[in-house]
């Protein structure tokens, strides 16, 4: 046995060292995983709220056709909108016909335009053009229309005033009474854990089998084009012995992206809660120790069943063709289980392949422990991995391993 682990030792640790000689693998494999979640959680939304700041701080070309309000005109003037009056369309069926103006939206010379009729005394009509394949003109129209509320309940207050009523109390009769926060039994912890596993288990889950196919050929239709299978397979040492060194290599270097991934994510959630309302999720030992069986388990069903892929290809090239698509049979799953409810889901869930383990990841991150649950995902998630061990197991004692390629 002893004899056994080190030939398997000694397989995983040749298989590793060859794999990251490339300094551009050591970047693949240490420095994306790391930046990965840093940039998603704080340089992405620090990206959007400098393009968000520089798209306010524009000032954008309106025309006002129609009706015209002192009030209006000067709140939308307050808006960094610089407004010009212009006429209705001698061709113009409708407010909402952009007419005669779509080549002047088109052409940039104006970003919006607002249209305005008054139909009563205190009624109107009015309709806001725009070229939504344009930002300047997306914005001008959401100026617009944010003033235009504001103006309208004006409107409103003013009728209500003249008719005698007060407004609060005719336009809200109903009112939330104290904090709404306070009224949520939910602790910040939780809430986090909610939000995190939305999607923490597809981005583990897609990263995980994504970071174990370039090893897993590699290792595998790399070795056997590169006519080194054949060197290998006269090693003294068992089929098995080298499917489960190369599996430990796979395992390995899919660990260190995956566990880099995770101090990623921790960085960025620590980074949030400080800066942010947002709280850090509060999980179990045992719901933590469980999260890591999921992931663990999950890595041997995945590795595995990669390896046995790659090993019938003949080359890395059918290796790669064949692994690709299957990067699909783990998106769709895991994109299917984001809208999964929790609440009441039905058991038979948790024994459906690579959904019961998303689903597993989901539940724990909530801390949730359900006994019937853990035990249904865990027994079949076992067999599933002892499945793709098998399954690897065959490929790896096939005769043809190194038959001539052409």
């Amino acid at each position: 046995m002893s004899n056994s682990f080190r030939t398997i030792r000694s397989i995983a640790k040749k298989e590793i060292v060859e794999f990251v000689r490339d300094w551009r693998t050591l970047i693949a494999i240490i420095l994306i995983p790391l930046l990965l979640f840093p940039i998603l959680f704080i340089a992405l939304p620090l990206l959007l709220e400098s393009e968000a700041a520089e798209l306010d701080a524009l000032r954008l070309d309106v025309e006002w056709q129609g009706a015209f309000d002192d009030e209006l005109n000067t709140s939308l003037s307050e808006q960094k909108l610089d407004i010009t009056m212009g006429t209705f369309p001698v061709d113009m069926e409708n407010l909402s016909d952009p007419s005669s103006d779509i080549e002047r939206l088109r052409s940039g010379e104006v970003d919006a335009i607002l249209r305005l009729k008054q139909t009563g005394d205190d009624t109107w009509n009015y309709s806001v053009i725009q070229l939504s394949t344009s930002e300047h003109s997306r914005e001008a129209r959401s100026r617009i229309l944010t003033e235009l509320y504001y103006w309208e309940q004006s409107v409103i207050n003013r009728t209500l005033t003249d008719a005698g009523l007060d407004p609060e109390e005719t336009l809200d009769p109903v009112r939330w009474e104290g904090d709404e926060d306070a009224a949520n039994a939910a602790t910040s912890g939780e809430k986090a854990g909610l939000a995190l596993s939305m999607f923490i288990p597809m981005v583990l889950a897609i990263w995980t089998a994504t970071s174990a196919i370039q090893p897993a050929i590699d290792m595998t239709a790399g070795e056997r084009e590169r006519g080194t299978l054949e060197a290998l397979l006269c090693l003294p040492c068992t089929r098995i012995e080298l499917l489960a060194g190369k599996w430990l290599a796979v395992a390995t270097i899919t660990s260190v992206g995956v566990g880099l991934q995770i101090g990623g994510l921790i960085f960025a959630i620590t980074y949030l809660a400080s800066a942010t309302s947002l709280g850090v999720p509060t999980i179990s030992l045992g719901a933590g120790l469980l999260l890591l069986f999921a992931v663990v388990i999950f890595a041997v069903m995945v590795v595995a069943f990669e390896l046995a892929i790659a090993m019938k290809a003949h080359s890395v090239k059918e290796a790669g063709t064949l692994l690709g698509p299957a990067i699909l049979i783990i998106i769709f799953p895991a994109l299917f289980t984001q809208i999964i409810n929790l609440d009441g889901v039905e058991s038979w869930w948790y024994a459906v392949p690579l959904v019961n383990i998303l689903l597993a990841m989901r539940e724990l991150l909530l801390d949730r422990i359900i006994v019937d649950h853990v035990a249904i995902w865990a027994i079949s998630s076992a067999l599933y991995a002892g499945f793709a061990a098998w399954y690897a197991a065959r490929q790896f004692k096939r005769e043809d391993l190194v038959a001539s390629l052409s």
